[in-house]
């Protein structure tokens, strides 16, 4: 017990006289006074020209890599103006190309979408042997080149690989066709539903999918009513990161693709073509349509944050009121 604390003590000590009453000691309201936090304060609060600093440092660099890039992809695709521009759109190889990135993604996504709700699932809500093997598998996508995953499918399917002459003796083709750069994009794409879920329904908790069972539902009827509409923002926000990477993937589906035009090529290979060929008009008209792409992404990305944000508020506030009536 330090001197401060003693020196308290012994002023709040009652005093007995001699008929017994108990005097009390008034303590002066300046001894009780909360030391001063103007010091803390003035420690504690950044100079105003390390706030500039910093944001400015920070404008540099949205401004640097991304308004910049941004901003000379579509200057360039107008260079030349907009006959131009959507005349290059419309070239057969370009909307053979755009389709194909597009069927690539709708089948991709939707498959990553379901690993991802089903690991998030098992992840978040049970306890399993191997859940930390599924936890590093699911990131190894993260760690693996692009290009490396490409050489890898081309291994396992391609005409020399383990299971090629198998492939080849039911006239299966897998590596140089769309099925390759269906699986190529799939493995690429494959964390990002599920690691938004996952970070999602652990800090969610499951007390109000417990209730749901205890009064009678059943586990569909659970997922569908409670478990959707709690993860949805969170849903939402893997599925558009899934399909912006799905759609701008080049280097695994540049192995696995072969480059053959009109047939293979997404849009990220066409514009590579087109570059090299010196049509740099063309090539900045289709690459414009993945940069609207980033730019969707992240105006929807903006709004589900918003959104989550509401709705986390809403539930604190819910159960600030729930504390307080109780």
């Amino acid at each position: 017990m330090n001197q401060r604390s003693l020196t308290l003590e012994a002023s709040y000590a009652p005093t007995t006289s001699v008929g017994g009453a108990v005097d009390v000691i008034d303590i002066p309201a300046t001894n009780l006074a909360a030391p001063p936090r103007t010091a803390s304060r003035r420690a504690t609060k950044d100079p105003l020209w390390v706030r500039v600093l910093c944001i400015v440092v920070a404008l540099a660099f949205l401004a640097l890599f991304l308004l910049v890039p941004l901003a000379v992809v579509f200057a360039e695709a107008f260079k030349k103006g907009a006959e131009v521009y959507f005349a290059s759109i419309r070239e057969p190889e370009a909307l053979l190309a755009i389709r194909l990135t597009a069927i690539t993604a709708l089948i991709a996504v939707p498959l990553n979408t379901l690993f991802g709700l089903a690991a998030a699932w098992a992840i978040a809500r049970f306890e399993f042997k191997g859940k930390t093997a599924l936890i590093t598998l699911i990131d190894l996508p993260f760690a693996v080149s692009p290009v490396i995953a490409g050489l890898i499918f081309v291994l396992l399917f391609g005409a020399r690989g383990v299971l090629g002459p198998w492939l080849d003796s039911h006239d299966y083709k897998i590596i140089f066709a769309v099925p390759g750069i269906v699986l190529a994009t799939t493995f690429v794409t494959f964390p990002f539903v599920a690691r938004e879920l996952i970070a999602f329904m652990q800090s969610t908790g499951a007390e109000e999918e417990e209730a749901a069972i205890v009064l009678g539902a059943s586990g569909w009827q659970t997922f569908w009513r409670v478990t959707i509409p709690n993860i949805k923002w969170g849903l939402l926000y893997g599925i558009i990161l899934c399909t912006a990477r799905a759609m701008g993937e080049f280097g695994a589906v540049s192995v696995v693709s072969g480059h053959v035009r009109g047939e293979t090529n997404t849009i990220p290979l066409h514009v590579e073509i087109l570059y090299n060929e010196y049509q740099f008009a063309a090539a900045f008209a289709v690459a414009s349509l993945l940069a609207l792409l980033a730019l969707v992404t992240l105006v929807i990305k903006k709004s589900s944050s918003i959104a989550l944000i509401s709705s986390c508020s809403k539930v604190r506030k819910e159960f600030r009121h729930e504390d307080s009536s109780a």
